[in-house]
């Protein structure tokens, strides 16, 4: 795969939570707490979603890079969107960021282009069961209701994946024109996003300000996981230049070290991410509820 070491990190906290979560859903799978089979397509969908994400799904160039994205010139071609492009182009020249600024801000286009490839993996989804449902339209069965359900959570969760696309956006714009506001009060794209996302929900002001707190924690734990990815990029360079010098005994004290960066980076990005769906999860249940 040429993965760098911290995206083989992510890829096993990725693989982790997938693989937990199908464990659950067998458990409920036995009991029949599955009939209409909405988890076990959200299953195929989060696993389609992680091959693509780490280009495991048979097409080029489909994962994205994470290391010199600003030295070598070519982060532009992998954003795959004009309107990005033109945005982070204007951001880079403009002179309002400093390096670690645009460092900041790169994160988060490439969350934004993430949050793009997920809402088009579900689409696709959406529009085959459209098509299943529309063959057996003359034939209709207890089974196109039970699809028919199923299309309709999608189509829920199409719509608050556009609406977060939307928000992203104009963020972006709004960041790549006028710089970071000193003010703000969250700076990971995540937290942002949930924080958005969190003032449309029907919370009330006390359960807003609990979820604001722990936003908090959530960002220091981010910072924490992107403090381990940085030192694990280090070690690795350091690993790989001692493997040209012969020398055993640095050699293993390299290697020991890297071993235990590598295995808190996974298990850091494996409770940030469980964190992120719970997170996510509650605001989508605050978002459902406004509907009704």
């Amino acid at each position: 795969l040429h993965l760098s070491a911290v995206k083989l990190a992510e890829l096993h906290s990725d693989l982790k939570i997938q693989e937990k979560d199908e464990l659950s859903w067998k458990k409920l799978k036995a009991e029949g707490l599955d009939e209409d089979g909405e988890k076990e397509a959200k299953l195929r969908r989060n696993l389609n979603v992680i091959m693509t994400k780490y280009g495991m799904n048979g097409k080029k160039d489909s994962q994205l890079v994470d290391t010199n994205y600003i030295k070598d010139g070519t982060e532009s071609d992998m954003l795959d969107d004009p309107r990005l492009e033109k945005l982070w182009s204007k951001a880079k020249t403009s002179g309002k960021f400093s390096d670690e600024e645009l460092d900041k801000l790169w994160r988060e286009f490439k969350h934004h282009k993430e949050k793009i490839r997920e809402y088009n993996i579900l689409l696709e989804t959406v529009s085959r069961t459209e098509a299943d449902i529309h063959k057996n339209v003359i034939n209709p069965s207890e089974e196109n209701l039970v699809k028919e359900e199923i299309l309709h959570n999608k189509h829920r969760e199409l719509k608050e994946k556009l609406r977060s696309i939307n928000q992203g956006f104009e963020r972006l714009r709004k960041v790549s024109h006028q710089g970071y506001d000193t003010t703000s009060e969250f700076e990971e794209p995540r937290v942002i996003d949930l924080w958005d996302m969190a003032k449309s929900a029907n919370f009330t002001e006390k359960e807003l300000e609990s979820f604001r707190e722990e936003l908090k924690h959530f960002e220091a734990k981010i910072e924490k996981h992107h403090h381990y990815q940085k030192q694990l990029e280090i070690s690795h360079q350091k690993l790989k230049h001692v493997e040209g010098t012969g020398d055993k005994d640095h050699l293993n004290r390299n290697k020991e070290k890297y071993a235990m960066l590598q295995e808190k980076t996974k298990e850091l990005g494996y409770k940030v991410k469980k964190h992120l769906q719970d997170l996510s999860s509650r605001i989508s249940q605050g978002l459902q509820h406004n509907e009704l």
